[in-house]
């Protein structure tokens, strides 16, 4: 029992000695520090990069800068590293990252090198190619920038059909990182036969900056689709024009082109045959001119184009150049469009009959509506040019408002058209008085080279009054719209007395004068009431005067 209880206390004697020795030799071990990396380079971007540390004790990792982080920063015994580093500016840039122990008495240090950015703007896309023609919402493309310094976008003056919107973002010419912005621009249909280009340039902001790349943007454009003038190319303007416009309705191209709804042809033996010679337009949606197509409906007498939505609300617009190349046109009807001007080369339409411009935005009567340049025109309809229907005009502020508000009283040119046999003014913002008697005759003697008066001998006349009867032979009544049947100016704000000119005038029982003549509505901007002083309650004092005429009640108000 003895002999047993000895032989345990021996071997725990042994096995304490044991430990006690290794423990000895243990703390006589040196402590070991170690990196496998002394430097660590990187690009502009940054990155990651793997640093294995190799420690017999607790370890910290330190850097003084933050664009460095290392994962794990800490730790017992050996790891492998991550060291995370931001993207740079353009400066290049180095910092120390430090492996130490806990008390600071082993360490090991490795230099991270960063690479900086140089000034550079890249495309993603230097050769942008467009179509001659898509539809307005789709006649856009963007362009992604990527820069390091401030810019602005060099778009030639002289390129009209290129138009860049108005970014959302600002470069400054601050050191930055590059970053990416999308850049949009508008472009025009190309009316032309050829295609063209242009190319656009960024602009450092600051001058100074060393650029080391800097991208043009090369813009190319189709040429416009090519129609052959004839049958078929008819068929193909008509589609192309109601596709412009966003007409809502559409033809039926499995059917011939006489039988498509709002078009007439030609039924001749000569080259017009089957050629277009009218054609509707309705119901459609624009912002821009009359498409360039029409230019190719070469025999058309006639062309109707009416109710454009929210006409009301556009901006500037003409009708332009490209209808005015149809020479042979008779009658045309730009109606509810939106227009305020007309295209300079409206001139050339010389062989008009018939104009209708009603319901459109126009402030002032266009100049180029005179009897010189449309020698042959009968038919002038200028009715309802109002953006706003404003009653007084004298307590309004609105601009634009339509209606002819900026003519500077009645537009008295239009008096002495002679040919006209329908005049219509009606419901726009027209203001003032009529010219008087006086007036009117000075106006015709200068434009005219004599005053005129009726005479009882006179065509007009002579068969409305007895032969006996001299009031226009005793009466200096200018004669002023000769041929017109058809006048109508109510609506408006004129004010003051009527003439006689007006009240005698040979046709005035055919003008629905109650309606059309006298009624008048609001006030004029100098706060006068509209509204004639001396209107007639009825036409008695009319007929006394044509005593032949043959009374038609159909040419009164009254039923």
């Amino acid at each position: 029992m003895e002999e047993t209880a000895m032989k345990i206390y021996n071997r725990i004697f042994i096995i304490v000695a044991a430990a006690a020795l290794m423990l000895a030799c243990k703390n006589e071990q040196p402590l070991e520090m170690s990196v496998d990396s002394k430097e660590i380079t990187i690009g502009p971007d940054g990155g990651v990069r793997t640093v294995k540390v190799t420690a017999s004790q607790k370890w910290v990792a330190t850097t003084a800068v933050p664009w460095i982080t290392v994962s794990p920063a800490n730790g017992v015994g050996s790891a492998d590293c991550k060291v995370l580093i931001d993207s740079a500016l353009v400066d290049s840039r180095e910092a120390i990252v430090r492996i130490s122990s806990v008390d600071g008495e082993f360490r090991k240090d490795f230099k991270v090198k960063q690479e900086g950015y140089k000034y550079e703007l890249t495309l993603d896309n230097q050769d942008v190619v467009i179509p001659s023609y898509e539809d307005l919402d789709k006649r856009v493309f963007t362009v992604k920038v990527k820069s390091n310094f401030g810019f602005t976008v060099d778009l030639p003056k002289e390129i009209e059909w290129l138009e860049m919107e108005k970014p959302h973002f600002s470069f400054d010419d601050r050191v930055a990182r590059p970053r990416n912005v999308a850049i949009r621009f508008k472009y025009d249909v190309n009316f032309k036969e050829e295609g063209r280009s242009t190319e656009i340039k960024f602009i450092p902001v600051n001058p100074s900056f060393s650029i080391a790349k800097n991208e043009v943007l090369s813009i190319t454009q189709s040429p416009a689709e090519t129609i052959e003038i004839g049958v078929k190319g008819d068929s193909l303007a008509v589609l192309a024009i109601g596709r412009t416009l966003g007409m809502l309705a559409s033809w039926d191209t499995s059917e011939k082109l006489e039988n498509w709804n709002g078009i007439t042809v030609w039924k001749t033996k000569d080259e017009r045959n089957g050629r277009v010679k009218s054609a509707e337009f309705t119901m459609f949606k624009t912002t821009e001119p009359i498409p360039y197509q029409v230019k190719y409906l070469t025999e058309a007498e006639e062309l109707f184009f009416y109710g454009n939505s929210n006409t009301f609300l556009l901006g500037d617009l003409d009708c332009g150049q490209h209808i005015c190349e149809l020479k042979k046109l008779r009658k045309l009807t730009i109606g509810a469009y939106g227009l305020n001007a007309l295209h300079e080369d409206f001139k050339n339409l010389t062989n008009l009959e018939y104009l209708n411009l009603e319901s459109n935005n126009f402030q002032t009567i266009p100049s180029i509506l005179n009897e010189e340049t449309f020698p042959k025109l009968t038919a002038l309809i200028l009715n309802a040019n109002t953006r706003y229907t404003v009653s007084d005009l004298s307590n309004d502020t609105r601009q634009n408002i339509g209606g002819f508000s900026d003519e500077e009283g009645f537009p008295v040119r239009l008096l002495t058209w002679d040919n006209l046999d329908t005049l219509r003014l009606s419901a726009n913002h027209i203001q003032g008085k009529l010219p008087t008697d006086e007036e009117m005759a000075e106006i015709l003697a200068s434009r005219k080279g004599a005053a005129r008066y009726w005479r009882s001998s006179d065509q007009n006349i002579k068969d409305s009054i007895a032969f006996e009867n001299n009031f226009f032979d005793e009466n200096d009544v200018p004669m002023v719209l000769p041929e017109t049947d058809f006048f109508a100016i109510n609506l408006n704000k004129l004010y003051g007395e009527l003439p006689k000119w007006l009240l005698y005038h040979p046709k005035l029982d055919l003008w629905f004068p109650d309606l059309l003549v006298w009624s008048q509505e609001g006030r004029a901007k100098d706060g006068n009431k509209a509204g004639f002083s001396n209107a007639p309650t009825n036409l008695n004092y009319y007929y006394d005067i044509f005593v032949n005429k043959k009374y038609n009640p159909k040419n009164t108000t009254e039923e």
